[in-house]
């Protein structure tokens, strides 16, 4: 092939479109589909991806560019996941780029670096310029100095030169304009292969073994250091530092034994492993109850065939779906496939990474945000080298470079996380049941509480991006009853006197615990001391600067917080207003329910998980260890608390405030209620020991409080869909949010309305737009513009317009194409305009 099509790394609209690219004699053997390449692009060198190749023959321009060097010896990305970010694009109005960035890890994205090398000019005239130029005669020494100096090197970067000849800068521009310094650029990952020094023998063993015998008296040290490593002939090459750390010897004794040729010293390449020195106990699998095998042999049916199959696994918490999940890869990796195991909190994943290393060894590669870039890195070219064959992970890890991929597995299907608020703002479920069906894969979709679009998709097998196969387990593995639940009504609580955020049931329950050596785990979905400092002279509220919302106060750094732009500062005194001291803090967060709990209880040792304790990493496994090893009576925490967990020593969970989720304007706000409660419930009882729930409620007669309180999902799923049906939302029709922002609100306005009078009118001349109440597809509906939410975030003000549809129409192509009309016509005024296919968030 003579020409690559290349996607360049210019995240704008007018080079979102593959450029072709001739390629080199040199280069033809190692470029592919999937190839990370540099090319010219304008008067710069940027990296691009290789799409497609054609022949010549198929070129009219014969003056293309040529692509310069290949980034990487095998491709980051393969043909398949290639054309996973072409419907990417596509599905969520993104730029081709941005969905290629998503599947590489940080270390890969590189950036052009400007690199300075000696020209050809001959040595005798590089310094006889003297007299054309008189400003730069006093420069020979300089010139010298920066010739040398490059010369040693071979090559040097722009930042190295001007660190080493900081006040050079007109000699270097007076070099490089007569041709002694050639200026080039070449393209630099963030992160590069860690390599140390390594030692090895030089000479066979038994020639090693002879040599021992000769060694004179005053070269004990290098004796010693032969025979060590003769006696680990099987693990060489080893660790320079290990050989002197293990016998306590100086770099120049084992440097003597390389002169003397027994051994050499040479850099090798090693991984960062985020797991060095952990020791994960093997496990085996465990028998299967009626239930589970039932699931189990249907699925690996599907397996055996290798077909493309998606199903969803609804099976109460605590019923086994983990381990079907690890008998289904054991079976998968049997027939020579690999698998992703898909997590949707970071919090999960060392129970789980400890759970699937346990089984699977170190063929298992863990995927999160809180490695670092160079063991995320490590762990990415394990699964693309061939050396692992199961990747946990976040999102993310959809993207895992496997080449034989059998088996994506789902867990906690339901959890909003799954859907990136960044671009691209991709779903990883969709995102999985498309390379599935790219690679003949199945897909387990797990959870206790479903998504309502995917448990009606199974239901009505009518969808048409996926119809599930339906797999329940309603009962617990080990046959224990679900947790009983009291609900408990915090109304009635003020009204007989009692103004603690604990109600008389859940501090009795507690008690208990703490008398018995019980364990528990408390759930309040909201950070901090409190939630807003008001005054009680004049109502003044402490609000963010930058954003239309209450600053939340933090007891620990006395300050007051912004939880979406990160705006900080001091907690007031006097009320900025009016100048009172009546400046009170308002409502409940983690930090104030751990203080609280430590004035009821003296001496109760508690571990609180939310942002604030969770910022370090391995905070997460180092805290959950810490409760596991029964280092604490009480887990408090956010969200991340509610799922996934498993103590066998937890016997009573409460949730402070039910309600923290119902009143936000989303019509999920049931649904997220439903499952988180459903989901915390599930931690307690798990094992021999029975389970308590305690669910604090100020409205306990909603119906979501009332099916959670009963593990009751069908029903609740029926009150809700009778909701959804008649407010045609989600899954009786699709939702496309868009949101335009701005810094001066009447311009934003103003363009808003623009938007929305632009994609009705062209949505009625292709016949789309009508109500949704007319039970018809291939139809659209707009609501707004209206303001967002939060109609400030950052210094911009925000609107959106949501668009409702159903059928098969190209209603996300129509919403793009009317965006990117806006944009032009509004070129350079800093609107900016998000697109979000299918959101699960309406902030």
């Amino acid at each position: 092939m003579d020409i690559a099509k290349v996607i360049v790394d210019v995240p704008v609209r007018s080079t979102d479109r593959p450029f072709d690219y001739s390629i080199p004699e040199s280069l033809k053997l190692w470029i592919e589909v999937g190839s990370r390449v540099a090319v010219p692009f304008g008067h710069r060198t940027v990296q691009g991806f290789v799409v497609s190749l054609e022949s010549g023959e198929t070129v009219v321009n014969p003056g293309l560019k040529a692509i310069q060097e290949v980034l990487d010896l095998l491709p980051p990305l393969s043909p398949e996941l290639v054309e996973l970010a072409d419907w990417m694009s596509k599905r969520y109005a993104c730029r081709r780029i941005s969905a290629l960035q998503a599947m590489l890890p940080t270390a890969l994205k590189g950036k052009a670096e400007r690199l300075i090398s000696l020209g050809d000019v001959e040595e005798d005239t590089a310094f006889s310029d003297d007299e054309l130029f008189p400003m730069f005669a006093d420069t020979g020494n300089e010139e010298r100095l920066i010739t040398e100096f490059i010369g040693r090197n071979g090559e040097v970067s722009m930042k190295q030169l001007t660190r080493a000849f900081p006040e050079a800068a007109e000699t270097v521009k007076f070099m490089l304009r007569r041709g002694v310094l050639v200026e080039s650029q070449s393209i630099k990952d963030k992160m590069g292969k860690k390599k140390l020094k390594a030692v090895d023998l030089a000479i066979g063993i038994t020639a090693a073994r002879e040599a021992l015998n000769k060694f004179p008296k005053k070269s004990a040290r290098q004796k010693e250091v032969l025979s060590f490593l003769i006696e680990r002939e099987a693990t060489l090459p080893m660790a320079l530092k290990e050989v002197l750390s293990a016998l306590q010897v100086t770099a120049s004794t084992v440097k003597g034994l390389e002169e003397k040729g027994f051994i050499e010293i040479s850099e090798i390449e090693v991984y960062r492993d985020p797991y060095q020195g952990r020791d994960f106990k093997p496990t085996t699998p465990l028998p299967l109850t009626a239930e589970q095998e039932v699931v189990y042999t249907r699925i690996s049916r599907t397996l055996e065939e290798q077909l493309h199959e998606v199903f969803l696994l609804h099976g109460v918490t605590g019923s086994g779906k983990t381990e079907i999940y690890l008998q289904c890869i054991k079976r998968c990796l049997d027939q020579g496939r690999q698998a992703v195991v898909l997590v949707p909190e970071i919090a999960l994943t060392p129970q789980m990474v400890e759970r699937f290393k346990g089984r699977f060894g170190s063929g298992v590669a863990v995927m999160h945000s809180r490695l670092s870039v160079g063991e995320r890195y490590d762990e990415w070219r394990k699964i693309r080298e061939g050396k692992a064959t199961v990747a946990v992970g976040a999102r993310s890890a959809v993207f895992a470079p496997f080449s034989n991929l059998g088996l994506i597995i789902m867990d906690e299907e339901h959890e909003t996380s799954y859907k990136q608020e960044e671009n691209p703002k991709y779903h990883a479920r969709d995102a999985a049941i498309r390379r599935a069906e790219q690679c003949g894969a199945a897909v387990i979709l797990g959870s206790a509480t479903p998504s309502l679009e995917s448990y009606h998709a199974a239901r009505a097998q009518s969808d048409i991006h996926f119809s599930p196969v339906l797999l329940e387990m309603p009962t617990r593995a080990l046959g224990n009853e679900l947790p009983k639940v009291n609900v408990v009504d915090m109304r009635e609580e003020l009204k007989e006197g009692n103004r603690s955020m604990f109600s008389r049931k859940l501090h009795s329950a507690l008690a208990e615990r703490l008398e018995r050596g019980e364990q528990t785990v408390l759930l309040l979905n909201r950070r901090g001391f409190s939630t807003f400092v008001m005054c009680r002279s004049c109502g003044y509220v402490a609000g963010c600067p930058e954003c239309d919302i209450s600053l939340t106060y933090h007891s620990r750094s006395d300050n007051l917080r912004c939880h979406y732009c990160g705006h900080a500062e001091p907690a007031p005194k006097l009320c900025p207003e009016c100048g009172s001291e009546h400046i009170r803090f308002f409502g409940t967060g983690t930090q104030r329910v751990e203080e609280e709990l430590g004035k009821l209880f003296p001496g109760i040792r508690v571990i609180r998980m939310d942002v604030d304790t969770t910022t370090e990493k391995g905070s997460h496994e180092k805290l959950l260890n810490q409760f596991r090893d029964k280092k604490a009576d009480v887990l408090l925490g956010t969200q991340m608390v509610a799922k996934g967990l498993d103590f066998p020593d937890v016997t009573l969970v409460g949730v402070i405030t039910a309600d923290s989720a119902l009143n936000l304007p989303d019509f999920r706000a049931a649904e997220k209620t439903f499952q988180l409660l459903t989901q915390v419930a599930g931690r307690a009882g798990r094992h021999q020991l029975p389970g308590e729930v305690v669910v604090q409620s100020y409205t306990p007669e909603h119906y979501s409080i009332i099916h959670a309180s009963g593990h009751d999902y069908l029903s609740f799923v029926r009150e809700e869909l009778k909701h959804r049906r008649g407010l045609h939302y989600p899954p009786y029709c699709r939702l496309v949010l868009v949101t335009l922002s701005h810094e001066q609100l009447p311009l934003l306005l103003r363009m808003a309305e623009n938007y929305a009078m632009n994609l009705q009118g062209k949505a009625r001349n292709l016949r789309w737009y009508g109500s949704l109440d007319k039970l018809t597809t291939d139809v659209l509906d707009l609501l707004g513009p209206v303001a967002s939410p939060i109609p400030r975030l950052k210094g911009r003000y925000r609107f959106q317009c949501m668009i409702k549809w159903r059928g098969t129409i190209d209603v996300i192509g129509l919403v793009r194409q009317v965006a990117e009309e806006l944009e032009d016509s509004v070129r350079d005024t800093g609107l900016q305009i998000s697109i979000d296919v299918d959101p699960q968030m309406l902030m």
